[in-house]
């Protein structure tokens, strides 16, 4: 049995006239002229319960005041040496560097070095090499594999076989010169710029002053019969939501000819990066806690096994938050009440002192599975209609169902204090100075109140220019 509703994107707020907008005092029958006076309930329905939907950044995240047009920050790199590479010849023992750990591109830049003993595997067999050339200007490398004559020796290895290659130590001859080179960090480095963000209400002088016979209510703790404060209210609520989506879903723009900044657009709007963005760009997207809601408990936690092996290859946040929508949440549920908290999966649910019963209550919010804890919450966004509830009803294996995201700090260098710092993962950058403070301004202009022009109405007028920095976002997951 399906659900349907009535109320959809048609329940968007639209500027229009209505007959429906108006009372009929005309019509003889149902109008306010008849003498008998209408049993009327006065305070409007709230169907929808809370609308608003921000409130993700302000559980996990920061803000910070920045003076800049753009936010830098550098992240550090990989502490040890692998690579991704493909053999060129196994008779010869010849080897070229293509990418690192992370699949970034790496040719002569590479850090291998002759005298390094290496680790060459394909997965099913794993020889131990000496380098002995390392070309210069090149990608190429020279190994003298330990044990064997060379690495075809035995069908070891194909020509152009695609290995993993990784540094494990070194080895010099008594008497023998040292390294003649030296290894330097890598440096990441990484920006975002601030969005501008308006909106704007007007209401006539003359209805100021009109009284409404509905006694209004809003999240912005408005209430009343004065309709315009509802209305006012309900668009500073939604350009307050507006301010949290833009952080979830902004895109930076491409400068291309008729692209938004191109030449068919003027110049300017470059976008900033959303959270969903950077995941995608600099963390991780699995699909596998949407596979866990069929098979055997040990089968299911199987897939979700992988998205730990992935946080094991990464910084290995211990804690961390699951933000989901209603079917991808069920589905944990359904994952974790087929398995006996005692028995040898694995699971345990320390955060409720290992009581099995409080843990799967179908309400539970968290559960320890290997050395991680997992902190799980429907996420509003991902479940209104009018959200992206509605969006990923129609957009399949593209629609996304949640995201982990480390809890805790990490340390990063602050290019603009020159220091290392403690800061959560995500925090939102907004503008302000001693002269103006941008992270969420509004101010009012017409002929209501203060008179501050000649027309006739009142405008609220709203204003933000931040921006969203993820940092580390290798320890973040997008769930698909």
């Amino acid at each position: 049995m399906s659900i349907t509703s009535a109320a959809g994107p048609d329940a968007a707020p639209r500027k229009q006239t209505l007959s429906t907008n108006y009372l009929d005092f005309t019509d003889g029958s149902t109008g306010w002229e008849q003498q008998y006076l209408p049993d009327l309930m006065e305070k409007e329905a709230e169907i929808y319960g809370k609308r608003t939907i921000s409130g993700f950044l302000s559980q996990i995240g920061a803000e910070e005041a920045s003076q800049s047009d753009s936010v830098v920050w550098s992240e550090q790199g990989r502490l040890h040496l692998a690579y991704k590479a493909a053999v060129v010849s196994a008779a010869g023992n010849t080897i070229d560097i293509t990418h690192d750990v992370d699949g970034n591109g790496v040719t002569t830049d590479h850090g291998i070095r002759v005298g390094d003993t290496v680790m060459i595997s394909d997965g099913n067999i794993t020889i131990k090499a000496y380098v002995s050339v390392r070309t210069a200007g090149a990608a190429r490398i020279t190994v003298l594999p330990y044990g064997i004559a060379n690495l075809g020796t035995g069908s070891a290895f194909a020509d152009s076989a695609v290995v993993h290659l990784l540094v494990f130590g070194s080895e010099f001859n008594k008497g023998t010169d040292g390294r003649d080179s030296a290894n330097a960090p890598q440096f990441k480095s990484y920006s975002n710029k601030h969005l501008i963000m308006k909106d704007f209400y007007e209401v006539s002088g003359s209805d100021t002053s009109a009284i409404g016979w509905v006694e209004v209510t809003g999240e912005e703790g408005q209430s009343g019969y004065l309709w315009y404060l509802k209305a006012e209210g309900d668009t500073r609520a939604r350009f307050a939501d507006y301010l949290e989506m833009s952080m979830m879903e902004s895109e930076l723009n491409d400068v291309t000819a008729g692209a938004i900044g191109g030449t068919d657009k003027g110049a300017g709007e470059s976008g900033t990066e959303g959270l969903f963005a950077a995941i995608t760009a600099r963390g991780h997207v699995t699909t596998d806690v949407n596979n866990t809601g069929s098979g055997s408990a040990a089968a299911n936690l199987g897939n979700f096994d992988s998205i730990l092996a992935t946080f094991d290859s990464q910084g290995a946040i211990e804690e961390n938050m699951m933000f989901l929508n209603r079917s991808t949440a069920l589905l944990v549920d359904d994952m974790l009440g087929g398995v006996n908290a005692h028995v040898a999966n694995g699971t345990s649910f320390g955060v409720f002192d290992n009581s099995e019963d409080m843990a799967l209550n179908l309400g539970f919010s968290g559960f320890r599975r290997g050395s991680y804890d997992f902190y799980k919450t429907d996420w509003k966004y991902l479940n209104d209609k009018g959200t992206r509830g509605f969006i990923n009803a129609n957009s399949g294996t593209g629609a996304i169902r949640g995201v982990i995201v480390p809890a805790g700090t990490s340390t990063v260098y602050d290019e603009q204090l020159g220091k290392n710092l403690k800061r959560p993962f995500l925090h939102v950058r907004y503008r302000s100075s001693e002269t103006d403070d941008r992270k969420l301004k509004t101010w009012v202009t017409g002929s209501v109140g203060a008179q501050t022009s000649g027309k006739d109405v009142m405008e609220v007028h709203y204003l933000s220019e931040r921006c969203l920095v993820t940092q580390g976002a290798n320890n973040f997951m997008l769930i698909k």
